[in-house]
């Protein structure tokens, strides 16, 4: 069974999936298995410590209680910073990143927020046919992340009947 739930950084099952998914993504950068210190640079340079409280959310989805995909997102000058989405192979083409977008779009509303964004890489193919097809549009760079070659940007809309909030 498939659940979604918030993760709290730092826990060994946070910490589990992200450590996986930059391996991965590290690996895919350099065209070969990315080493232990490679990866830990990267983390150190991308800490994700502040996706909880006021500052961001993480959510991780669970399959049968072992956690199977991430996403995060940090809330940065009125806009939601999509990050960390990643999903373990053997449990891709099942919609579980696609689910966890959706979800963090939903607490990005909750926070007033009116707009989701996110850099990523044209080499990482199913992520960005997955946020193109999810309504995010590609926009100018909007930060100097020095992995990213493309920016994307979804504007959100409230659920019919939900009055706005502020921010």
């Amino acid at each position: 069974m498939q659940t979604i739930e918030i993760g709290i950084p730092g826990t060994a099952d946070a910490d589990g999936i992200v450590r996986t998914y930059l391996t991965e993504v590290v690996s895919r950068y350099h065209g070969r298995p990315a080493t232990h210190r490679e990866r830990d640079a990267v983390l150190a340079d991308e800490p994700y410590d502040d996706l909880q409280g006021d500052t961001g959310i993480l959510l991780l989805a669970r399959d049968d209680n072992a956690v199977v995909a991430c996403a995060g997102a940090r809330f940065v000058d009125g806009h939601a910073e999509l990050t960390k989405v990643f999903t373990l192979p053997e449990a891709r083409g099942r919609g579980i990143a696609r689910r966890l977008v959706l979800q963090v779009e939903e607490a990005a509303l909750d926070r007033g927020l009116r707009s989701l964004r996110l850099d990523t890489r044209s080499d990482l193919v199913e992520a960005c046919a997955m946020y193109e097809s999810l309504g995010f549009r590609p926009v100018e760079a909007f930060n100097d992340a020095p992995y990213a070659d493309r920016w994307y940007r979804k504007d959100l809309t409230p659920a019919a009947g939900t009055p706005p909030t502020g921010s």
